[in-house]
This record gives structure tokens, C-alpha cells and sequence, in this order.
């Protein structure tokens, strides 16, 4: 991510100063004489030294600004060489002072750092002048910006006023990082105000400023004086901190590598799927909330119950991978699950997979219960998956419709009561065997039970349903052949579901025009009910990605006035 990260501060004297800034460098692109062979000590020495020069004439540039400063406007000295970090995986360094090292990034930073503290901006966005706020243009950059205070025992009210603003020209991905910034951000500023705060609470109890002011005499000709004295003090005085500025390298420097790194471009052949956008969709909102964990309050243990409970909303679709595994007997595919259950209990079973009812397996081998539901979820779209592959008791139906139970878990009986779910219990058989060399019997293995209070016959079922039998009973075909089949039949029923969205809950059209498109999609006739049931409960499983792209088409053919 091309991207830089700056301290800004408002001086009393001065106005809007830039204190420290991170950028990250990325490596040239091989030329020609670099290709013939690699380059030598000298070449790194020779580029290192260019960066140190770099960095000096940046400094130097910036000469007739010194008279300007202040010791509040200062963060490296002249001379000072600045901080320089390599990425040994990727070879990006991240150098940091006080101005960015390419000219031309100087005032696309400068304008951010008036921009971020001006009252104009502020004022609006943040009650209190405190808080995050975004703006910018394709010309300057845009920015993201965290303004907040520092105590002061010398300053007017006792603060100064900060702010970590971070400029990229890439608006959609600083969005998009809006979460995953304001949790690391605001670390580093609650740091800054923890340490700082203590400084000032040991200068007031020294010496409490606030009853030297009040029994000062104001005099009209001291105040100006006052005003030009040395009360602007630099961040490392008031934090007390002798590597205030390394830190913040670091932590600016980590901050772009793990932004940069977060979010990538996948290059996708044609237009992605539902299952991509929802996989897609949930390991952002993983990521995100993994990431305000490990920078909440409370330690591993708080972490640890915040994940073992997201488990329950964020499962994801196991692959072919971790079947293979997976220890002991398991199920291999929806061929092989049918073949051990019986022709009948199999439709059963996928019956109510089909129409979101919830699945309970109750057994004592968590692996054959978790090959199961690897099987059974391919039925499904991804955004309609939510699994506990195992556990001692029982999760209500919103919860998961995929549910694993140790074999002592008893089933509430509103449960065990309703059309709508499927208890499989399995058993071991006392006379299994070994088939073959790493191989399992299943069926001799364990004996399965399928039962539920649902007495409606499955025999019409839906049309997807009986295509799939189809296939699995033709033994001409193979098993990666039916994958296949099964993908091609859900892409068909997925876009079916599209239109039925778009035309019932976007558009809003009434139960007879609706009929008629189900008409129109095939979805009537043998097993109707069935097929409505389906494209009702798939259409849960639509990415927010794609009913917010419908919902924004509509809302802005409303307001066209060529329609």
C-alpha cells in the first residue's frame, strides 16, 4: 500500500506543524544490468548512503523554516540521520524524520496536517475536536485522520493539541482500513496520553499551575512576552520518554507493513461468486475483530471467550485439505454418505439440509461428525453455512444449522418436537472392521439413526434435490464429476435467487407478479413448495456486497430523471 504516516501538532506560536513522518519505500524494478547478476556489498552501501543523503537534504531544505521553530515544533535534529527499517520479505524499507524524503510529498503531508487540525474541518465531524475523521481529493491524497490532546502543565487549558494522520491515494482501501486504523492508532495515542499524564501529574503536584495563574497579575505589556517565551514544549519533554521517536518508528513502520498486507488483490477469472464475496466478507469482519482483540483491555482470557464465542458465527467451509485430515473413519463424499445411510434416509437428510432446517449429529467421534457436515455444507451456499462441529450442549437453530452433540447431550424437547430439524444419532457396532489398509467400514463401524417430527414426504422434494440424486446414482459418473454437477446446480438456483430478490425485495412487487417469475424460473410445478422454501432460505445467504450494489442501482435509477 503506497501510503505514508505522520505525527502532526498545532503550535501556539507557529500554527499547524509537521513533528515526524513514515513512509515506505518499495524496491526498484529489476533493470537490465541488475538481471545480468546480483548486486554487490557496495551497490546496498552505495544505496544506503543515498537514503542518509536523502534524508540530510530533506532536512537541509527545510533550513528557513528553523528560524520558525520552536522546541514544540521539533522532533529530530538537523543533523540527524533519521530511522531507517528493511522488510527482509518484501525488501520495503520505511524511513522516518520530520519531513517526508521525496519534495513532492511535502505538501500533499503539509496540506493533511493543516487539514487535520484546522477548526473548519473538526468541528463538524468530531464533537469536542477530539476523534477520527476523512477527507481529501484525487489531487492531494486522502486522508485519515486521529486528532487528540496531550497534557500540559505550561499550555493554555493545560493541552496540546495532536494528530496521526496516514495519506494514501487509494480512497477505497483507507476506507475499507477505517476499523483496523482506529483500533492501532488509538493504542499509540492512548500511550502517549497515559505516559504524558503522568509527567503532569508529577509537575502539579511540584508546582500546581493552576493556582499560580490565577493569583498572577495580568499586565497587558507581560502577556505578549509570555506568549514568545520558550512555553512550547517538545512531545519528549512532556512524555518523558528518551526513545519517544524510535517507538514511534517502529510503530508507524508496523503499522504500514500490516495495512499494506491486511488486504489483497486477488486477480479472478470472470465475475466472482456469491461463496467468494461471503468468504471474502467474513474474513474481513475476522480480521477486524481479531485485530481489536489483541489491542482490547483485558487480557489473553478476554480474547480467548471473545473467539471461542465468534466461532459460532464465523465458520467457514472446510476444504478437500483438511477432510484428508482428519483422523480415524470419516465420510469421503455425498456418494459415500449415501451409500452408508441408505438411498432413503440420504434424501431425508438433504431434504431438510436444503430447506435450512437444523442438522444435529450426536455421536462420540468428532472427526466423523466434522466429515459429515464437510460434505453435507457443499449442498449449500456459503453464506447459508453456519457450523459447530462439536460440542457438549446443545446451540439453538439461530445459532448454527450444522451441529455436532457428544453422545451424552441431551436434545430440549421444543427441539425434538420440531418439523424443522433432523437429529442423526450414531452408535458404535461392537463387531466393526477394518476393510482395507487405512480404510474403514463405516457402515459396520457405526449404526445410524434418522429421526425428526417433519412426517411430510420428501419424495417429490425439491428440483434440485432430484437432479443431484440423479447424478450420484449413475455410477458412469465420478465423484469430481458430481463436485461438479453439484457446482453448475447451485450456480443455476443462485442466480434464481438473485432475480427473486431483486424482483420481490428490491423492486417490492406484489405475491401474483411473483408467481409469475417463479413461473418463469422453472420454480413451479412438481415439488413447488419445496423450490420456494429453497430460494427463500438461499436468499439469506446473499453477500452484503451484492444487496448493497442492488440497493444502490436502485436508489440512483429513483433519483435519474431519464427514467
Amino acid at each position: 500500500m503506497n501510503a505514508l504516516v505522520a505525527l502532526c501538532h498545532f503550535c501556539e506560536l507557529h500554527g499547524p506543524r509537521t513533528l515526524f513522518c513514515t513512509e515506505a519505500l518499495h524496491p526498484p524494478s529489476p533493470s537490465p544490468s541488475s538481471l545480468a547478476g546480483a548486486a554487490g556489498p557496495g551497490d546496498r552501501d552505495r544505496d544506503g548512503d543515498r537514503e542518509g543523503e536523502g534524508l540530510t537534504m530533506r532536512a537541509n531544505s527545510s533550513a528557513t523554516q528553523r528560524g520558525e521553530m520552536c522546541e514544540g515544533c521539533r522532533s529530530l535534529p538537523a543533523s540527524h540521520p533519521g530511522f531507517v527499517s528493511i522488510d527482509d520479505e518484501t525488501g520495503i524499507r520505511f524511513l522516518s524524520h520530520q519531513h517526508p524524503r521525496q519534495p513532492q510529498l511535502f505538501s500533499v503531508v503539509r496540506q493533511a496536517c493543516v487539514r487535520s487540525l484546522s477548526c473548519e474541518v473538526n468541528s463538524d465531524v468530531c464533537p469536542g475536536r477530539e476523534g477520527p475523521i476523512f477527507f481529501g481529493d484525487e489531487q492531494h491524497g486522502f486522508v485519515f485522520s486521529h486528532t487528540f490532546f496531550i497534557k500540559d502543565s505550561l499550555a493554555r487549558g493545560f493541552q496540546r493539541w495532536y494528530s496521526i494522520v496516514m495519506v494514501a491515494m487509494d480512497r477505497i482501501y483507507l476506507i475499507n482500513s477505517w476499523p483496523f486504523l482506529l483500533c492501532h492508532l488509538r493504542l499509540t495515542i492512548q500511550s502517549l496520553q497515559s505516559t504524558a499524564l503522568k509527567v503532569f501529574d508529577i509537575e502539579q503536584g511540584v508546582c500546581p499551575q493552576r493556582s499560580v495563574r490565577m493569583n498572577s497579575v495580568f499586565s497587558p505589556a507581560v502577556f505578549p512576552h509570555q506568549r514568545s517565551g520558550n512555553a512550547a514544549r517538545s512531545l519528549t519533554s512532556l512524555t518523558q520518554h528518551p526513545n519517544l521517536w524510535a517507538s514511534l518508528h517502529s510503530s508507524f513502520s508496523w503499522l504500514l507493513k500490516a495495512c499494506g498486507s491486511r488486504l489483497t488483490e486477488k486477480l479472478l477469472e470472470g465475475a466472482p461468486t456469491e461463496d467468494t464475496l461471503v468468504l471474502i466478507e467474513r474474513q474481513t469482519e475476522q480480521e477486524e475483530e481479531m485485530s481489536c482483540w489483541e489491542g482490547a483491555e483485558g487480557g489473553d482470557s478476554t480474547s480467548q471467550r471473545h473467539q471461542s464465542e465468534s466461532k459460532l458465527g464465523l465458520d467457514f467451509l472446510c476444504d478437500d485439505a483438511k477432510l484428508n485430515e482428519l483422523p480415524g473413519p470419516k465420510f469421503r463424499s455425498l456418494r459415500h454418505l449415501r451409500q452408508v445411510l441408505g438411498v432413503a434416509e440420504f434424501r431425508q437428510l438433504v431434504w431438510h439440509v436444503l430447506m435450512g432446517n437444523q442438522v444435529v449429529w450426536r455421536g462420540a467421534d468428532p472427526g466423523l461428525i466434522q466429515s459429515a457436515f464437510t460434505v453435507l455444507k457443499s449442498l449449500l451456499p456459503v453464506g447459508c453455512v453456519c457450523s459447530v462441529p462439536y460440542s457438549a450442549q446443545y446451540e439453538e437453530a439461530y445459532k448454527c444449522n450444522f451441529l455436532g452433540l457428544s453422545p451424552d447431550v441431551h436434545i430440549p424437547t421444543h427441539v425434538s418436537s420440531s418439523d424443522f430439524s433432523v437429529l442423526v444419532d450414531v452408535s458404535i457396532e461392537r463387531n466393526g472392521r477394518i476393510c482395507a489398509v487405512g480404510e474403514y467400514d463405516i457402515s459396520a463401524l457405526y449404526q445410524f439413526t434418522i429421526s425428526s417430527a417433519n412426517t411430510q414426504p420428501t419424495d417429490r422434494g425439491p428440483t434440485l434435490l432430484n437432479k443431484l440424486e440423479v447424478a450420484l446414482s449413475n455410477e458412469n459418473l465420478s465423484v469430481d464429476v458430481v463436485s461438479h454437477c453439484l457446482l453448475c446446480l447451485k450456480e443455476e438456483w443462485m442466480n434464481k435467487v438473485k432475480v427473486l430478490f431483486k424482483f420481490s425485495k428490491v423492486d417490492g412487487r406484489g405475491r401474483e407478479d411473483t408467481q409469475k417469475v417463479l413461473a418463469l424460473l422453472g420454480a413451479t410445478g412438481t415439488g413447488e413448495e419445496d423450490n420456494v422454501r429453497l430460494l427463500k432460505f438461499w436468499m439469506t445467504g446473499l453477500s452484503k456486497t451484492y444487496k448493497s450494489h442492488l440497493m444502490t442501482a436502485v436508489r440512483g435509477g429513483e433519483r435519474s430523471p431519464s427514467q
